[in-house]
């Protein structure tokens, strides 16, 4: 059996040098890193860094914006895919279809959803002539504060999917027998998903939950394509302040925001995980 152990470590050997290499190193250097001045003897200054940068007014927007955007979207997702996964719960025929459209959208390239984003949004695009249609004036959704709604679409579109998916794998563990008592004691469909469907998959809810905050943070990529790196203030987000201060070389800022923003991330963790455990403790 001890030597059974030996071999795994040695398959394993690989994957966890890399990690520790480009993951646990960096990260536990970068600690460091911020709280030094930068220069070649880089000498300890201690919380300053942090403290300019929370000074800082586009760091605050940035921050403000992340958060804003996180705290819209992944409840949206949250919602929207759990209501769509109950639909879809049952078999019934081309149910595969509609499953596999809703994920497609997660598995297509950034690049080509943008395309499709264009020509939606832009100022000659579809949803105009539809506007134009109505009798309204058309909207410069690409330009300015407007941008936001696009980009909310965007990531809704993009990451519905996926949670469907996780939701409709999750659903189908839920005993039937459940659902055929509630319905002979008259409950209705919010109150059968309240206190039967939500206990029984608490864990999933709250993986898709997670997974909804994570992507949320990782939506700088299509605001960058659309906006440029100097956004309207309203979709100006972290990433944002991050990439350009990487740009002018100016690593303590960067590692200092994202060392600021992974506390925050982490408090916002533990604050569902808490709220699991307390929900877990009244299903019980």
């Amino acid at each position: 059996m001890f030597h059974r152990k030996k071999t795994v470590w040695f398959y394993l050997a690989p994957g966890l040098i890399g990690l520790l290499a480009f993951y646990f190193i960096p990260f536990v250097w970068g600690m460091w890193f911020s709280v030094t001045d930068g220069s070649i003897d880089n000498r300890y200054v201690g919380f300053s860094n942090y403290l300019r940068i929370w000074q800082n007014p586009m760091f605050q927007l940035g921050l403000r914006n992340t958060l804003e955007l996180s705290l819209l979207c992944a409840p949206m997702i949250f919602l929207l895919s759990f209501f769509l996964a109950t639909m879809l719960r049952k078999r019934v025929a081309g149910d595969g279809f509609f499953r596999n459209a809703l994920l497609m959208p997660y598995l297509m390239p950034s690049a080509a959803m943008l395309i499709i984003w264009q020509i939606l949004f832009d100022y000659g695009g579809v949803l105009n002539r539809l506007v134009t249609a109505l009798g309204l004036e058309r909207v410069m959704w690409l330009e300015g504060s407007a941008m936001r709604a696009p980009i909310l679409v965007l990531y809704i579109w993009k990451n519905l999917g996926f949670s469907v998916v996780i939701f409709t794998a999750a659903l189908q563990a839920v005993p039937e027998a459940l659902y055929e008592y509630a319905s002979l004691e008259g409950a209705g469909y919010v109150r059968r998903e309240w206190y039967i469907t939500l206990p029984q998959i608490l864990p999933t809810a709250f993986l898709v939950l997670v997974l909804a905050m994570v992507n949320a943070f990782k939506i700088f990529k299509e605001v960058y394509i659309i906006g440029g790196a100097y956004p309207d203030e309203t979709v100006y987000t972290l990433q944002h302040y991050m990439n350009n201060m990487f740009s002018k070389l100016e690593y303590q800022a960067v590692t200092t925001a994202a060392y600021s923003f992974a506390v925050i991330v982490v408090l916002l963790f533990l604050l569902m995980y808490r709220t699991r455990q307390v929900r877990q403790g009244e299903a019980a």
